[in-house]
């Protein structure tokens, strides 16, 4: 006989699907990062909540609800809204800010830091270290609790680190270190 597992208050369903925060870590998370989730819970509460209840309430008012696909879009529509305004709600609460800018110069990775990476080929590659909710590969923005920021925090320029890649152990210089505003 198999058990559904009990689910923990802090990865309840509203966080289904979405990048975990190490237990006993705090939310890392930079300036711009924040601005981005609090904007889109802005979003969803003062706009797309209060016009998708009007539709709602006129699909309610045109009688039989069970055959009313306006009514019953709308209302799992609504669902995931108020899921997803409790999960930013949860991680607004929970979030330090940290701006890179505003960082000591350093030649030492942290939370923040842009860093220029050589690989064994010659090939230059640059990411930023940003939170769990702004990353962003395509972007060269990679999160803190990623294995290549695991691997780069706490070294310095010059330093030569061994990265578990997916296609094996790749060997990467530190370049460059450096803390600034994020696009």
């Amino acid at each position: 006989m198999s058990q559904t597992p009990i689910q923990d208050d802090d990865q309840s369903e509203d966080d289904a699907g979405a990048p975990p925060i190490p237990a006993g870590a705090k939310n890392y998370i930079t300036p711009r990062g924040y601005a981005l989730l609090k904007e889109e819970a802005l979003q969803l509460l003062n706009r797309e909540r209060p016009e998708l209840v009007k539709v709602i309430a006129w699909a309610a008012a045109n009688g039989d609800r069970s055959e009313n696909a306006d009514y019953i879009y709308g209302k799992r529509r609504l669902r995931e809204i108020d899921r997803r305004i409790r999960f930013l709600t949860k991680r607004l609460d929970a979030a330090e800010v940290i701006d890179p800018a505003a960082r000591e110069e350093t030649d030492q990775v942290f939370f923040g830091a842009t860093v220029t990476l050589l690989d064994a080929d010659g090939n230059h590659s640059v990411f930023s270290i940003v939170g769990i909710d702004e990353a962003d590969v395509s972007s060269g923005r990679i999160s803190w609790v990623s294995p290549l920021a695991r691997a780069l925090l706490k070294h310095r320029e010059g330093d030569q680190i061994t990265f578990q890649a997916p296609g094996g152990n790749q060997m990467l210089e530190i370049v460059k270190v450096e803390y600034r505003e994020l696009p």
